[in-house]
């Protein structure tokens, strides 16, 4: 078993995610990931669990606040 490495849960069903520069996380559940993994918005501070936009490095939840931070060329739909 492995223990959750955001609520220390020992689970026997608990997964990993590694993350493109090589970091293996552990957890037992998906709240717990993405309570660890999941970008915050840099304008609501909402956790990003859909796509996002990224803009110069900076994630934004929607094209909505990466407007309300002066971004330009950033659209939901096109």
């Amino acid at each position: 078993m492995a223990h959750c490495e955001v609520c220390g849960n020992d689970y026997d069903l608990a997964f990993y995610i590694e993350t493109q520069d090589g970091a293996r996380h552990v957890f037992d559940s998906f709240s717990c990931a993405i309570h660890r993994m999941a970008p915050i918005c840099e304008h609501c501070r909402v956790q990003i669990i859909g796509q996002g936009v990224e803009a110069d490095g900076h994630w934004y939840c929607g094209a909505h606040c990466a407007r309300a931070e002066r971004r330009e060329g950033i659209v939901d739909r096109v």
